[in-house]
């Protein structure tokens, strides 16, 4: 039978580079074994997996973006990156995509189309359906791909994802590589229902099951997949069924599987399955094709050869690229406005409106912050003014709105996103710390990712216990963000205006108490770069320090110890993140070179842990703080009164730290 000339070709080609994955995957293994391993750690190979990439690269265009699993050495290698670079990479040397900082499971290298490796099971759905919607509203026409296991389709994020894609219409491919195992348990004893492909539909996604085994099906099913992604403005949703030839990992004896199942495993091998096909049907001679075996054979010794001579890091670097250079410059207002009395949300939504305006890159999204303009108000009239596609509604799904934030400022967006309260922002925390966090890290800079995250925290009367921590330690203890807690109006449109122009992933923590302040705001000051403290009141005795909802009550404290004869001076740090260290130590060192620190979020483990031990570190020994006690908010109150840190609790603690009780 006459073949087509396209598939002839494609098998062929499809055959050496899948022998090639084969044999890099044979090179892990080996460079991870014996006495002095070349590669440390836990390594996830993909043989038996090999036709999914390579027939899924075959229909993408150069265009396209692709996003794997941990088990994502062959989509690496089909997206682009060197074969040396990539082997590199998973044996840490210094000439590996990302320098030996990602390792096996986690390269990244968007200058290669490939938005990485993802070894958070499922997290990379979020992010691909962010690179989608840049892509949508770019109009590059491209589509986004991205792959997980079966075992990844009962993680929370992936299912938040494909509603999120299928909402809003965005060119997303997921896949699915369904091997039958979810890490060391057989997929049907934690799947629902036979086909993975069953449940994106339930979205309204269209979907399919193919054999992953053959690349010339994926390379079809793929092919025909971007047409309707892209003629009809939806994503859509593949299961390829596959075979896991090897382990979970480098290291996994396999004591968990039947022997019956390796071997239906071994009869399902893509790359002897594909020889077969080419030999039978008659498209190449054995000899033939036993001189690509023999080039592939010839390439993996020459790799061997160089990834193992190939330099370490220099440890040097190690410290490198955790956090960028804050801008110099920065846009100047756009709106012509005098200084005037306005509430710290209306400032919010002037800083937000000044950079939408200005930055055509700029998105505004979350729960409810566009036709009803935020439940504080703070983003009212500016889907109005800047339409649905730039300001717009998602669903509950924190997940999504933090994973495609990072997705899009890949792509060169700027979302600013709002979690609705800081206390939600707990159940999508990996897309804040083991994703955005990483990013320039990993890629030594190369890649960043400029988003703001907006949120809001602390007591207010009436507040439940999970609608009322103050959680900025859990962030302030993440290196990568940049953290600030404004407290007065005009900080609040300044600052975030600062973290809007940052290239780095922003954290801004309001607070709900203040949204109705009335405070006088001058609109045209001029943007500071992210960081520095204020010193809201000079003093010679004390220094008492804190930030968000701890100023008004450390600025009491402070009229109450005027009352005593102590003059304290007032500090706002501000910003956690870069932390204003020097700068706070010699504004201590005016004021008695004495300091207390005090904050609503409760006392282990919090914030002021941290000042007063890098305090006695600069030699400060007078120091002294104040949190709220180690337990949970109730909603009345009169409990929360009772508890809560006070001008007066602040003022007669440092009268006794002064020693004038």
């Amino acid at each position: 039978m006459l073949k087509r000339t396209d598939d002839v070709n494609f098998s062929l080609s499809a055959y050496r580079r899948m022998s090639l994955i084969r044999g890099i995957e044979r090179l892990c293994l080996e460079f991870s074994t014996g006495d002095s391993p070349v590669a440390v750690g836990s390594i996830h190979l993909c043989a038996g997996q090999e036709a999914i990439p390579v027939g899924t690269v075959e229909a993408l265009h150069s265009d396209d973006q692709i996003s794997a699993t941990y088990r994502g050495h062959g989509w690496a290698l089909e997206s682009g990156i060197p074969a040396f670079e990539v082997l590199s990479e998973i044996a840490h040397k210094a000439t590996g995509i990302n320098g030996g900082r990602a390792g096996s499971a986690m390269m990244i290298a968007p200058e290669h189309r490939f938005i990485g490796e993802n070894s958070i099971v499922g997290a990379g759905y979020p992010i691909a359906a962010g690179v989608a919607l840049a892509q949508k509203l770019q109009g590059t026409g491209g589509i986004s791909v991205v792959s997980i296991g079966d075992g990844a389709m009962n993680q929370g994020a992936v299912h938040e994802a494909m509603a999120f894609a299928a909402l809003n219409k965005l060119p997303v491919l997921f896949i699915c590589e369904n091997n039958g195992w979810a890490e060391m348990t057989r997929a049907d004893a934690v799947a629902p229902v036979p086909r993975q492909a069953q449940r994106a539909r339930a979205y309204g996604i269209r979907s399919a099951t193919v054999d992953g085994n053959d690349p010339i099906a994926v390379r079809d099913s793929v092919a025909s997949a971007r047409s309707h992604i892209l003629d009809n403005d939806v994503p859509v949703f593949l299961e390829f069924t596959t075979a896991r030839l090897w382990g979970h990992y480098n290291k996994d004896i396999q004591h968990y599987r039947p022997r019956s199942d390796a071997k239906d495993a071994e009869a399902r091998d893509p790359i002897a399955a594909l020889r077969a096909r080419i030999l039978n049907e008659g498209m190449i001679a054995e000899g033939d094709l036993d001189r690509i075996d023999d080039d592939v054979e010839a390439e993996l010794e020459q790799l061997r050869t160089s990834v193992v001579t190939a330099p370490n890091p220099d440890p040097a670097t190690a410290r490198d690229h955790v956090i960028g250079t804050a801008p110099s410059d920065f846009l100047v207002s756009t709106q012509e406005r005098e200084p005037s009395e306005t509430t710290y949300g209306k400032a919010i939504a002037a800083a937000l409106q000044t950079e939408l305006a200005a930055r055509s890159e700029m998105l505004v999204y979350g729960e409810d912050v566009g036709v009803g303009g935020g439940i504080f108000g703070c983003t009212r009239n500016l889907q109005k003014e800047f339409g649905a596609t730039r300001v717009f509604d998602t669903p509950i799904s924190e997940s999504a709105i933090l994973g495609s934030a990072l997705g899009a400022a890949m792509m060169g967006m700027r979302p600013v996103v709002e979690i609705m309260w800081a206390d939600f922002m707990l159940v999508a925390l990996d897309q804040i710390i083991n994703q955005m966090a990483n990013l320039r890290y990993i890629t030594r800079g190369t890649s960043i990712a400029p988003l703001v995250v907006r949120m809001q925290q602390g007591v207010t009367p009436g507040s439940c216990a999970q609608h009322s921590q103050s959680l900025e330690a859990l962030l302030f203890h993440t290196p990568g963000l940049r953290i600030g807690l404004p407290s007065t109006a005009q900080d609040a449109h300044d600052m975030l205006r600062a973290a809007i122009a940052c290239d780095d992933p922003t954290i801004i923590i309001e607070s709900r108490a203040f949204y109705q302040r009335k405070e006088e705001v001058d609109f045209a000051t001029p943007v500071q770069p992210i960081g520095g403290l204020r010193t809201r009141r000079a003093g010679n005795d004390i220094a008492l320090v804190s930030w968000s909802t701890g100023m008004p009550v450390i600025e009491r404290a402070a009229e109450l110890l005027a009352d005593s004869g102590v003059e304290a001076a007032v500090i706002d740090l501000r910003w956690l993140s870069p932390l204003p260290e020097s700068e706070l130590i010699e504004a201590i060192g005016k004021a008695g070179n004495a300091a207390f620190v005090m904050h609503e979020a409760n006392q282990t483990g919090g914030v002021g842990a941290e000042l007063l031990c890098r305090l006695r570190d600069a030699g400060i020994e007078n120091v002294g703080r104040l949190g709220t006690p180690d337990m949970r908010m109730p909603a009345s109150p009169v409990l929360q009164q009772e508890i809560l840190p006070n001008a007066e609790a602040v003022a007669a603690r440092v009268m006794a730290q002064l020693g004038k009780v």
